[in-house]
């Protein structure tokens, strides 16, 4: 057994055998025919699930690589990615060079899309796609595993609550990462903070980047992360489709001082982020990031990165302007200057809607999450602490 088999992604000899356990796995069946044929799944599911299998194994026979895998399913998610928005645009690729590894620090929105956005980016640039890092959490069925490691992505385990074994596990995690960059020469997709930022305030963790670091020890913390060419992103939805729902988690949190997830909530959040409107969508890949002391320096800098280039829609001053937080000494224009008049009033009914979704103890944290960005923003703009 490998050091890292209990996290890796899928290798290209497993692809097949994996293909065939997913076609005939019930659960995973019984999902697809759901998704796909929503009002016949329950009178007629016990029909439609070998239909369902058979079609798969038709698309899947001549399947023997992850490559080949994302080759074949790369139109279906191009078309279920731009079905949900009005637009995806990417900025700042021309910092990345074909053939070198590269680890993506990512600000947190959405528990697929995110690196959904960022593989679609690079892929579509002829880049590397990379390996992505997804929390043990998300995977409590076997399918969900299967699918997620097909699709090159590895394990965090964030289920565990010992202290010696949590230090296991990041030891194992930095050294996964650091081996898929320098010896794999894979890059690889990470989150800037365990969960997704609710409220809209990206921040980086610091103990994420200090796990970066726990595998080398024994060499100075700059040199680490600059072998890891360490490539800031900002990803921006014009709206999140789980807004209302951060919104209500939010305020049942600050009421109540805990909140505890239904069952099935994180299968719904997932299916919701894919699924929803997210208007426009903006990706922006930064220069690597080097020569930085320590984590609290570095986590200073991402943040100028990811949250200085995160692109502002309409709805983001039209949220500022409510926001009861706002801070006078910054100098933010009113979204009249900024935006015509057609993309403005189109962005003032979206914004209506959603906050008509909402109680009326819930709205403040809905401004919350697009207000935030511009704070962060316009703070970096002035020059002053985040």
């Amino acid at each position: 057994m490998g050091a890292f088999d209990a996290i890796r992604p899928y290798a290209d000899a497993e692809v097949r055998p994996v293909l065939a356990r997913l076609i005939a796995d019930p659960a995973f069946l019984d999902t697809l025919t759901r998704f796909r044929f929503p009002r016949l799944a329950g009178p007629l599911g016990w029909l439609l699930k070998p239909l369902v299998a058979n079609r798969l194994r038709h698309e899947l026979k001549d399947i023997d690589s992850v490559a080949a895998l994302q080759d074949r399913i790369e139109p279906y998610v191009d078309r279920s990615i731009e079905r949900a928005t009005d637009g995806i645009t990417y900025s700042g690729l021309e910092h990345l060079q074909a053939g070198k590894p590269y680890l993506y620090l990512a600000n947190h929105r959405d528990i697929v899309m995110d690196p959904a956005f960022v593989n679609y980016a690079v892929y579509h640039a002829g880049l590397q796609t990379p390996r992505i890092a997804i929390g043990d959490n998300l995977l409590q069925r076997p399918f969900v595993s299967d699918l997620m490691r097909l699709n090159k992505s590895f394990i965090v385990h964030r289920s565990i609550s010992g202290r010696r074994e949590k230090l296991a596990a990041y030891q194992l995690l930095s050294a996964y990462i650091n081996h898929s960059i320098r010896v794999d020469g894979e890059s690889v997709w990470i989150a800037q903070a365990e969960g997704r930022a609710k409220d809209g305030d990206d921040r980086t963790d610091s103990a994420i980047l200090k796990m970066f670091h726990m595998s080398r020890k024994d060499e100075p913390f700059a040199e680490v992360i600059d072998s890891l060419n360490l490539i800031p992103v900002s990803i921006s939805y014009e709206y999140d489709p789980c807004d209302q729902a951060k919104a209500r988690e939010l305020h049942i949190r600050a009421s109540t001082g805990s909140y505890t997830k239904a069952p099935g909530e994180d299968d719904a959040s997932i299916a919701l982020g894919i699924t929803g409107y997210k208007g426009r969508v903006h990706i922006h890949f930064g220069q690597p990031v080097a020569g930085m002391e320590d984590t609290k320096q570095l986590a200073q800098e991402l943040d100028r990165h990811i949250l200085g280039q995160y692109r502002l829609f309409p709805v983001h001053y039209l949220a500022y302007a409510m926001w009861e937080s706002r801070e006078a000494e910054l100098d933010v224009p009113p979204a009249s200057e900024l935006f015509g008049t057609a993309e403005l009033a189109k962005a003032e009914v979206e914004w209506k809607r959603r906050l008509a979704g909402c109680s009326t103890e819930e709205r403040p944290y809905l401004i919350l999450q697009y207000a935030n960005p511009v704070r962060n923003q316009y703070r970096i703009k002035a020059g002053l602490p985040l």
